[in-house]
Order: structure tokens, then C-alpha cells, then sequence
């Protein structure tokens, strides 16, 4: 393929395209999924933060090593043919989950907040076709859909004023009152709050500047998760110990407290402009996503794109029991972390497979 149609995300690409793949529904129920650690997890978005820059390192090393391949490319060559098209197939099955649990979480919070006692088949199939319309444009024009969606978004962080005015700062001490089996629970349901960032695997050929990729991609984490800590730190400031621990979407009720003459229920209104945020998330999954069908199959074809959509559709409206729907989307997640730290260990296989090259050549 030729690089220079190859390489086409500038730096700002990148800072949005990480940051707005990031901020999806995790911000919205963070403080309940969190909640374990009760007040104390105000700052948890921070670490939250420390160890997605942590653990984008390898990913960086490896994409430096393999600058035109994604990791699906990288698979084969590191892993074989089979072994490698066999995890890819793993990791398209859970792409597509992921972004019928993100359609899911979403519409579920719309059900509550807006479409009250109606179904979902209209506004999913609308949506979905906004997804196709954005993912056809290739990566290019996903970031930026991500740069506008950034700008019409950020302004919900103003509507944090009420319930910070009303909060109790109290609340924000002591610092560490929890014990670990605690932590490790917050921090086991909270870590996917910066789960998105490592799609970075899959776009790094895309990138004309890839030498400064490891910067750009950590003003992007950074932008999402002071963007998060915002909305933690004025929850925990609003909400009651239990309220943070049996209100599964806190941040829709800061909404709620918020008064304007001029405009009533501010909490639809925000909802339904987070869905920008929500076809951000979902655009880089399904991209991924049909270039991972493109790989098993080796050909790149549109109606790919339409596959996935439909399985999407089909996954979101089939009549599962809602409790084994609710335990599928979560233990999904799970998947995310292995991500985290997969890269690791094709850095090491990359330099053994290195040094025996050199071993050989030194036999010869």
C-alpha cells in the first residue's frame, strides 16, 4: 500500500481521537462502579490515568516495530498464519460485543432519561446508520467526527456547577479510608474508564508522525481523564455514601440539579447530547472492527461494515435474559484489560524471534 495514502492522522487526530474513544458511558456510572471505596475514590480516575500511560508504553514500542501493520497484521507475523488469524477472530467477537454493550448502556440510560415506556428499535436503527455513515469515511474522518463531538460535549462540564454548590467538600476526607480488598474491587470495575486508548494497536500505521505518537496519545488520556475527575469529584462532593454505591448513572442526577430560566430538564438535553460521545466510542470500535473481518478474510470489502452493524443490532434487540445479557457486557470488559497487557508479551516474543534471526545469521 502506498504511505502516503496510508498516513493520514495529524497530531490533533490523535489527541481526539484517543480522548473522545475514551469518554463514552464509563463517565456516567464511574462514581457506582467505583463506589467500593466510598469517598475516597475521588482521585481514582487519576490513577485510572497513571496506568493507562504506564501501559501504553509497549504498545508505542511495538507499533515503532511494525510501523505499517496494525495489530491484526502484527498477529500473523509474530504468532504464524493460523495461530494468529485464530486470536483475531477472538478479538473481532469482542469488538462487536463491546459496541452492543456500549449501544446498550446507552439506550438504556435514554429508556430512563427521555423515551420512558418506548422501545429502542427506532432511535438503535437510526443510530447505527449514523455509525456506518461515519465509519465509511475511513479513520480520517472518525477523528474528525471526535474533534466535533470534543466541542459540543465539553460544555457539560459547566453544568457541574450546581452540584458542586450544593456538595459537601467534607466529603473529599480522609484520603485512604478503605482497606485493600476494597481497592482492588474499585479499581477491577473502574479501569475500563480508560479503556479505548489502546486501539492506538490498530490506526498506528495511519499516523504521519508516529515518532511522537507516545506524547499525543498521553495529552489524549489526559484530556479524558481530568475530564472524568471532574465529573467523579463533584459526585462524590454531591452524593451520599449510599446514593454513590445505589444510583447506577450518578452524573444524570448532577444534571437534574441544574436551574435555568430559560430551559427545563437539562438532564434530557445532556443525555441526548452525549450521544456524540457514544458514536465517537463506537465509530473507532466498528472501524476496528471491519478491519478485523477484513483480516480473517483477507479482502477488504464495504459490506464487512454492514455485517458487523447488523450483528450489532441483532446482539442489542435479541431477547437475552437480562441477566445474562447484564453479566455478557460485563465480563466483556474483562477482555479490555488483557489488551492492556497482550503488547508486553508480543514485545518479548518480538525480540526473541530478533535474536535468533541473529544467532542463525551468526551461525551461517
Amino acid at each position: 500500500m502506498d504511505n502516503t495514502k496510508l498516513k493520514v492522522l495529524n497530531s490533533y487526530h490523535v489527541v481526539f481521537l484517543v480522548q473522545n474513544v475514551i469518554v463514552g458511558t464509563t463517565v456516567l456510572s464511574l462514581p457506582n462502579r467505583i463506589s467500593a471505596m466510598g469517598y475516597s475514590q475521588w482521585w481514582m480516575p487519576l490513577l485510572f490515568g497513571i496506568i493507562a500511560n504506564i501501559a501504553l508504553i509497549p504498545m508505542i514500542w511495538l507499533g515503532l516495530k511494525y510501523t505499517d501493520d496494525n495489530l491484526f497484521a502484527i498477529h500473523e507475523k509474530l504468532l504464524g498464519k493460523w495461530l494468529g488469524k485464530s486470536l483475531n477472530v477472538v478479538l473481532l467477537v469482542y469488538f462487536i460485543i463491546v459496541i452492543a454493550a456500549v449501544c446498550a448502556s446507552y439506550f438504556q440510560l435514554i429508556q430512563v432519561s427521555a423515551l420512558i415506556d418506548r422501545t429502542i428499535t427506532g432511535p438503535l436503527l437510526i443510530f447505527l446508520l449514523l455509525l456506518v455513515y461515519i465509519v465509511s469515511g475511513e479513520i480520517k474522518s472518525i477523528a474528525r467526527f471526535c474533534i466535533m463531538a470534543f466541542f459540543l460535549t465539553i460544555g457539560s462540564v459547566y453544568f457541574l456547577k450546581w452540584g458542586f454548590v450544593a456538595g459537601d467538600i467534607r466529603h473529599m476526607m480522609p484520603f485512604f479510608n478503605f482497606n485493600k480488598q476494597e481497592f482492588y474491587t474499585a479499581t477491577k470495575k473502574g479501569l475500563l474508564a480508560v479503556g479505548g486508548f489502546e486501539l492506538i494497536l490498530f490506526y498506528f500505521p495511519h499516523i504521519i508522525n508516529q515518532k511522537k505518537t507516545l506524547r499525543h496519545v498521553s495529552i489524549g488520556i489526559w484530556i479524558s481523564v481530568l475530564f472524568t475527575f471532574a465529573f467523579t469529584f463533584v459526585s462524590v462532593m454531591y452524593y451520599s455514601d449510599w446514593q454513590l454505591k445505589n444510583v447506577l448513572y450518578p452524573v444524570l442526577g448532577l444534571f437534574k440539579e441544574v436551574e435555568l430560566s430559560f430551559l427545563e430538564r437539562i438532564d434530557v438535553l445532556a443525555m441526548t447530547m452525549w450521544v456524540f460521545l457514544i458514536l465517537s466510542t463506537t465509530a473507532a470500535y466498528l472501524w476496528v472492527a471491519k478491519r478485523g473481518l477484513d483480516s480473517i478474510r483477507s479482502t477488504s470489502k464495504k459490506a464487512h461494515l454492514y455485517i458487523i452493524a447488523a450483528l450489532v443490532y441483532v446482539i442489542v434487540q435479541f431477547p437475552f435474559m437480562e441477566e445474562f445479557q447484564k453479566l455478557l457486557f460485563e465480563r466483556v470488559f474483562y477482555v479490555m484489560y488483557a489488551l492492556f497487557i497482550w503488547p508486553v508479551v508480543l514485545c518479548i516474543i518480538h525480540v526473541l524471534k530478533q535474536k535468533r534471526t541473529r544467532d542463525r545469521d551468526e551461525e551461517n
